[in-house]
């Protein structure tokens, strides 16, 4: 009868050990899951959420946004389209702000020639945030190729849009990031 105490005592305690063994290897496996390393392009857009000052709730937007339709089927063709719209709607906004007589005409006008400068302006916010180096393309496709840094720069609104549920958010985050170039413009 000793023994046999003393034997399930010994499997008791064996079961005892082992289990807190397992749970100290799994707390082991779940924080080396939260310090493996990321990828390059995870690390980058960590850094681009900083520079526009905007985190996303739902980062896999941002990751559409700078995927371009030549690396996959799932790009930012559509969001790019909608950034396009955040933008002239920020636009609007700013010199109906600014000036709230002013006439359809001139407004038009000058939003027309804003549209007419997009790609100009748009490559160069995309470029000072380093678009180029981010967005994922295909190898035969120049990521520095305006069209290709204009769309992914647009593309990153309509994203914000998304997140946020909102134009006036993902306007606020254009005129933070283009701000300067837009008080001269409206300044013509």
């Amino acid at each position: 009868m000793c023994h046999l105490r003393q034997f399930i005592c010994f499997i008791l305690l064996a079961f005892a050990l082992y289990t807190s063994l397992q749970a100290e290897v799994q707390a082991q496996e779940n924080l080396s899951l939260t310090t493996r390393p990321t990828s390059p392009f995870s690390i980058a857009l960590e850094t681009l959420q900083n520079q526009i000052q905007y985190t996303f709730q739902d980062v896999e937007l941002l990751r559409r946004a700078l995927t371009h339709a030549s690396y996959s089927g799932e790009n930012n063709r559509a969001l790019s389209v909608l950034g396009e719209k955040v933008i002239e709607g920020s636009v609007s906004l700013q010199l109906l702000s600014k000036d709230i007589d002013i006439s359809p005409k001139d407004l038009n006008r000058v939003i027309m020639d804003l549209s007419s400068n997009v790609v100009t302006s748009c490559v160069a916010d995309g470029g000072r945030l380093g678009l180029q180096k981010i967005i994922r393309v295909s190898r035969k496709t120049n990521s520095s190729a305006p069209a290709v840094v204009c769309g992914a720069f647009r593309a990153m609104f309509g994203a914000i849009a998304i997140d946020k549920s909102s134009l006036d958010s993902a306007g606020k985050v254009f005129l933070t990031i283009h701000g300067k170039g837009m008080e001269k413009a409206m300044a013509m």
